[in-house]
């Protein structure tokens, strides 16, 4: 059963009256390893807002510790997940971010500093993954650029699940300052990921009626191990980086093998 936004109990300084209020929201499900950290780096924000997919675990409670509203609902797509929580921000700008992010202090000066005199109405974030014991700066993951910070007004959640992709009616910003990114906690857990992002990928491509193809299948994978570890220097991030373009591979691999299932049956 959905909540409404409880009212934020922080005084409000002069610094907080120069610039709009700004909501961030995260949606969750089962992330008590991440909800902490993720909310306390943005314990500035005005309101704090979880969208939870009924967690079995301590992510509801821990969040509600750190003050933030939660709002329980039913998942039905990450986009749909999304746009569902624009309704509860109390605040007409918003940043989203995911509980394996973490926004640092020169981000969240960026961002306060953009909400005295926004130019747009909407800012890409690029955003910086650790991975494999250390920060992947090639293979196509960085800058990764996210459109994260905006006026919910002022735009929609339209991507292809399961990715995400908020489209605002203008043009948008950019900020400098990097989004942190804890996404996996070792290669099983990427393995994992990739499995069920192709399970929903699959379905999606067989809804929309696409019919499998063997010369795909073997062209498609090997080219896209190309593409990272070659066309996007995933070698200059050494053995991390050629993992990457190996699971990647994978990832383009696994999508249509499970097509071809979903379409043959």
């Amino acid at each position: 059963m959905s909540a409404a936004p409880a009212a934020d109990p922080r005084p409000v300084d002069a610094a907080q009256a120069a610039r709009a209020p700004i909501t961030v929201f995260v949606i969750t499900l089962n992330e008590e390893r991440h909800i902490r950290e993720c909310l306390e780096s943005v314990a500035w924000a005005d309101h704090r807002l979880v969208v939870d997919s009924h967690s079995t675990d301590r992510t509801c409670e821990i969040a509600q510790e750190l003050g933030a509203t939660v709002v329980r609902r039913t998942w039905d797509g990450i986009n749909a997940q999304r746009q569902a929580g624009l309704e509860h921000c109390a605040t007409d700008w918003v940043l989203t971010i995911d509980a394996d992010e973490r926004v640092t202090p020169e981000l969240r000066d960026e961002i306060l500093k953009v909400l005295e005199r926004p130019e747009h109405d909407a800012y890409a974030i690029p955003r910086r993954t650790w991975h494999f014991g250390r920060w992947i700066l090639h293979c196509g993951w960085y800058p990764d650029l996210k459109l994260r910070l905006f006026r919910k007004s002022r735009g929609r959640f339209a991507g292809t699940d399961p990715h995400d992709r908020f489209v605002p009616i203008t043009a948008a910003g950019r900020l400098r300052s990097d989004l942190l990114h804890f996404s996996y906690r070792d290669f099983a857990h990427q393995i994992r990921t990739i499995n069920a992002f192709s399970d929903t990928a699959s379905a999606k491509l067989a809804a929309e009626g696409k019919s499998f193809s063997l010369l795909a299948l073997l062209v498609k994978p090997p080219w896209k191990f190309v593409e990272v570890w070659i066309l996007k220097r995933g070698f200059l991030d050494g053995l991390a980086g050629f993992a990457i373009a190996v699971a990647s591979a994978f990832n383009v691999f696994s999508r249509l093998v499970k097509l071809r299932e979903r379409t043959t049956r």
